[in-house]
């Protein structure tokens, strides 16, 4: 125990001491330290702070620093403490407010003697345990927010003492559970009630909401209410409810949400409604109705899966923003619109349907939506051409249909747009507009092309659009050169930049240094760039200059400094030289790839900061040495991929020891010796293990049965996708998708999309010696095994036909004897097999599969015999085997 704990656990056990009450749930002390002067806070609630500290995690960081003893220097005035407001006559504490502190730990008892507290917040830290009981006896509460915390169990029921609380919220605790406690009616002066994403908690009616009349916001998203017959009477009778979110709420599974031979309750009251992602159909309309009246601004029914809406939601004149995301059904945008089209199309300013499977074109009719800001119609299945009457409405400042089908040109009218941000990526648009159509769009400041047609010249009109921010401008069939002195002319509030996988060429080598300050993504991948790279932008945060010609050194990577690079792909390059040894700039990065280059030398010390790292790929290098010890502390790690280097010395075994999130390890072509470390068994994650091509001596570990990812099913959905936040309005999330080179059937194949799928095992073109473990053949999840090119001796084991999912299986060039198991015939998906140039004999057995090989999977086991070779089995020519027809034609001898 360190000084500062030990000394606040004196204090805590000296304040308990003097406690008059030895039960918390009992009489509370009143401020018993003396009268308190010029508003500074009381002894005694000084020192229950103090006790609540010491409940707090202060390993690593002092969350509360100013929150002091006696003996320290600092003030002792627990009201100018940090998060400490105190009443400014008495001195007592009536708000504690340590919400976003990285606090970790529990809720201390001694809040108890804080008896005048009116707010606590402790929201987005890192609480656990489970909700005390004796929070029911802070009774002068109107303020309470433990979300987004850890807490766990069930709510307790003392919570409904708290009357004088108006604003309670609980949410984002995801392992709570249990039913919500029915005393929670109690709380009848409470305005604000949040229990969002409680999953696990569950509630048999809305009934307890009829005694909160006060309430004015109401969030419930995720809680089940499968069995709340007739809530929505429920919420009408709530006369001040402005505010309800009820996403994810299994309403469509409700029986009866509404009954119209109820008492007639006042009109709703509210003003945001969100009811999305329930799996409500068109039903939903007959109960929507009363719910949503002229002083509805704000409707989400994203998520469902409606046939259309109805035409009400046309006059709903007070509506500024409609959310009609991820509907599954197909529905015409011209209907759509058609039935927005009353006093809604005059007030509508936002509308965001993403994914909603529109069909249709763009039609005229938007031109009737006069106040619209916000239109988000991408990922739709839209077709036909964009209205030129879109570009003239007056209040837009934010357009996407990006990912549908639209075709046409770019219209001369874009030149009329007041818009902010434009995104047509993904269609069929095609044009470059002239310098003269642009001319008034200098406000313009993001613009997303990507995937249309704008080449094969650069489209240089870009440049007069001076206050752009972000261009993406990614696969548009440009074929031109851009001058040395063009990259000096980009506005410098630029911080996003998209060239890639065009036909772009030109020098680079002050690549935007000349840029304004902040955040900056860079993207040339997939051109014919090249120069050496003299100077860079020191805030980047993400930088791709793979596939082109770079060359020269990459001490550049130095002046990036803001700490904020958070992606750099350099591969496939003609860069030279070692790392440099300054990668304590990089504790954000999570993707490092300078494969397929000429970089040399040991890796620096340095690597150890890259903490945060997922993906390091330096294949196909000249690097040497040891792997450096410090590169344990990159404990993060997912795929490490070091193949096709010279690195050299025993295989580390802290690898499975430290580096434990590892499903991919590629350390193939190198010079590693010794044996394979027992400690790679550890690799629980582990599904391609690649360590062909070395020294390595020795028997294969049995213990690799414990790699049980190689048994269970594959990574779990996008693991093997790493995704980045970026700020630009509507651009993709940027992502990079783990790709990996595995021997497949003979030659090498590059894994992108699909590499979650693959299960592999080489360790071929090594020394290994002993048998094949028997062990080997649990792994019943593993696709690809080659153990080619070793020593081994003995059996191939017996139940190797268990592997079921094998369709590579290479042993060919060891020592083993003895028969081809039969379980091999079950083998019914191998589409590769190669035994050959062991000492293998006896038959083939019989299966479809091992008979369709060619004979050179068997050649050089001289004992063989059987289809598909030539040679006889003893007994064969007794049973009149008809010939057999190879994949070649030849017709061969039984």
């Amino acid at each position: 125990m360190n000084l500062v704990l030990f000394i606040l656990f004196v204090v805590g056990l000296s304040w308990l001491k003097t406690t008059t009450s030895t039960s918390f749930n009992h009489q509370l002390v009143e401020g018993g330290g003396g009268e308190a002067s010029n508003g500074k806070c009381l002894d005694e609630e000084r020192r229950a702070l103090l006790y609540f500290k010491a409940y707090i995690n202060q390993i690593h960081n002092d969350p509360l620093p100013t929150w002091t003893t006696k003996e320290e220097k600092t003030t002792n005035d627990c009201c100018k403490w940090q998060g400490v407001t105190c009443n400014e006559q008495t001195g007592h504490v009536t708000s504690l407010d340590l919400n976003f502190m990285v606090i970790k730990g529990k809720i201390s008892p001694s809040l108890l003697n804080l008896s005048y507290l009116e707010r606590l917040d402790i929201s987005h830290n890192s609480f656990h345990g489970a909700i005390p009981m004796f929070i029911g006896s802070l009774t002068k509460l109107r303020y309470l927010d433990l979300s987004n915390n850890s807490f766990y169990g069930t709510i307790p029921r003392s919570i409904g003492t708290l009357s004088e609380l108006r604003h309670l919220d609980l949410s984002k605790n995801f392992l709570l559970n249990g039913t919500i406690p029915p005393e929670i009616r109690n709380l009848t002066n409470l305005k604000v009630l949040s229990l969002r994403s409680l999953n696990n908690c569950t509630v048999e009616n809305l009934d307890w909401l009829y005694h909160m009349s006060q309430l004015e916001e109401l969030e419930m998203d995720g809680i089940s209410l499968g069995k709340a017959d007739n809530w929505v009477n429920v919420i009408l009778s709530l006369q001040k409810l402005s505010f309800l979110s009820l996403d994810e709420c299994d309403l469509s599974m409700v029986m009866y949400p509404y009954s119209n031979s109820s008492a007639n309750y006042s009109s709703s009251s509210i003003v945001s409604l969100g009811l999305g992602n329930n799996n409500l159909n068109s039903s939903m309309f007959h109960w929507l109705f009363p719910l949503t009246t002229n002083r509805l601004e704000i409707l989400d029914l994203s998520g469902n899966k409606l046939h259309g809406i109805p035409k009400y939601l046309g006059n709903l004149c007070s509506l500024t923003a409609f959310y009609f995301e991820n509907n599954i059904v197909p529905i015409k945008l011209y209907d759509f619109l058609n039935n927005l089209s009353g006093c809604t199309s005059i007030t509508l300013q936002e509308l965001s349907a993403l994914r909603s499977q529109f069909t249709g074109s763009l039609p005229d009719d938007i031109q009737k939506f006069s106040s619209l800001g916000l239109l988000v119609l991408n990922d739709n299945k839209l077709n036909g051409t964009i209205s030129d009457k879109v570009w003239l409405l007056p209040n837009l400042e934010i357009l996407d249909v990006s990912s549908n089908s639209l075709s046409g040109t770019i219209s001369e009218y874009i030149g009329k747009t007041k818009g902010l941000t434009i995104n047509l990526s993904n269609n069929k648009v095609e044009g470059v507009p002239s310098n003269a159509h642009v001319s008034n769009i200098s406000n313009i400041e993001e613009i997303f092309l990507s995937s249309c047609k704008l080449g094969p010249r650069f489209p240089k009109w870009t440049q007069t659009l001076k206050n752009l921010t972000a261009l993406h401008i990614a696969n548009t069939g440009i074929s031109d050169t851009i001058p040395v002195e063009f990259w000096n002319m980009w506005p410098s509030q630029l911080k996003y930049l998209n060239l890639s996988s065009n036909n772009i060429t030109g020098k680079v080598t002050d690549l935007l240094s000349n840029f304004d300050s902040g955040p900056t993504m860079i993207d040339l991948s997939s051109n014919n760039f090249y120069g050496v790279i003299l100077n860079v932008f020191s805030s980047l945060s993400w930088l791709d200059l793979s596939n082109n010609k770079f060359h020269g050194g990459i001490s550049f990577l130095c002046q990036i400094f803001d700490g904020t690079l958070s992606f750099l792909d350099l591969s496939y390059n003609s860069f030279r030289g070692q790392i440099p040894d300054c990668l304590w700039h990089f504790k954000n990065l999570k993707v490092l790839n300078l494969q397929h280059n000429n970089l040399y030398g040991s890796l620096p010390a340095s690597i150890k900061y890259l903490i945060n790292i997922e993906v390091l790929n330096l294949s196909n290098n000249k690097f040497s040495g040891e792997l450096p010890l410090s590169l344990r502390e990159c404990t993060k790690v997912t795929i490490l991929q070091l193949g096709s280097n010279k690195f050299s010395g025993h295989m580390p075994i802290w690898i499975g020891e430290k580096l434990s999130r590892l499903y991919t390890l590629i350390l193939k072509s190198n010079n590693f010796s010794g044996t394979i470390p027992v400690q790679l068994c550890q690799l629980i994650n582990l599904q391609i293990l690649d360590l062909s091509i070395n020294n390595l001596y020795g028997a294969i570990p049995s213990c690799l049965n414990k790699l049980s990812m190689m048994v269970q099913d594959g990574l779990s959905r996008d693991q093997n996708v790493h995704y980045f936040n970026w700020f630009t309005t509507f651009s993709d999330q940027p992502k990079y998708v783990d790709h990996a080179s595995i021997v497949w059937q003979g030659s090498v194949r590059e894994f992108y999309s699909t590499l979650d799928m693959v299960k592999s095992i080489d360790l071929s073109n090594n020394n290994l010696t002993g048998q094949i473990p028997y062990e080997l053949t649990l792994l019943y999840g593993l696709i690809a095994l080659n153990l080619s090119n070793n020593a081994l001796v003995g059996e191939i084991p017996l139940k190797i036909g268990q592997m079921k999912d094998l369709l590579h299986l290479d042993l060919s060039r060891n020592h083993l004897s003895g028969h081809l198991p039969s379980s091999m015939s079950q083998m019914t998906l191998l589409n590769y097999l190669d035994v050959s140039y062991n000492n293998l004999s006896g038959r083939i057995p019989s299966g479809t599969q091992l008979q369709s090989f060619e004979c050179s999977t068997y050649i050089g086991n001289v004992g063989l015999c059987g289809r598909p070779l030539t040679e006889d089995c003893s007994g064969d020519k007794e049973s009149n085997v008809p010939p057999l027809v190879s994949q070649s034609g030849v017709v061969v001898k039984a």
